[in-house]
């Protein structure tokens, strides 16, 4: 007991807690740790109050917005590849330019959207409500819809992608 007060004891101690702090701090830098501040980007906006925001020309990649208010948002020309917006509230959202490949697009309202020259290949839009919406030069080439909501979007598709050089007639599989 006496040992671990003497001068040595304690130099041992403080020696000891030294090297654990440097092995701690070598383990941290190998394992490419970063400070919790770098970790900001959120990745899920679910259930989050977006209404009005300016995601325009955005990466949102991979993003959830599930049972997101998103009224007004502004998304044009933003990056919504392999993103999940399942029961979002989407009504008079500018989705123009916009990249949705791979999106899940699940029951949204998208009531008055502009989904001008959007890219919607291979984007799942199960009952999804499509009143309103400007569809004009938008590729759904390989996009899962109702085939209710096809036919209804047959009526009013027109227009070519300037990315894709598809026809939206042609990619909804219009008559």
């Amino acid at each position: 007991m006496q040992q671990a007060n003497s001068p040595m004891g304690r130099w041992l101690k403080r020696s000891l807690a030294v090297l654990l702090i440097l092995l701690m701090a070598c383990l941290w830098v190998l394992l490419g740790a970063a400070p919790v501040e770098a970790a900001i980007d959120t990745v899920n906006y679910n259930n989050a109050n977006l209404e009005n925001y300016d995601f325009s020309g955005a990466d949102l990649s991979g993003k959830a917005f599930v049972a997101a208010e998103m009224r007004g948002i502004n998304l044009h020309n933003a990056n919504l590849t392999n993103a999940i917006l399942t029961k979002a509230v989407m009504l008079r959202a500018d989705m123009s330019g916009a990249n949705l490949t791979g999106a899940l697009v699940d029951r949204v309202f998208l009531l008055g959207a502009d989904l001008t020259n959007a890219v919607l290949q291979e984007a799942t839009m199960t009952r999804t409500s499509f009143e309103d919406v400007v569809i004009t030069g938008a590729d759904f080439t390989d996009a899962i819809l109702d085939r209710y909501e096809q036919r209804k979007l047959c009526d009013r598709a027109e227009g070519l992608n300037p990315t894709t050089h598809v026809a939206t007639r042609d990619s909804l599989g219009c008559p």
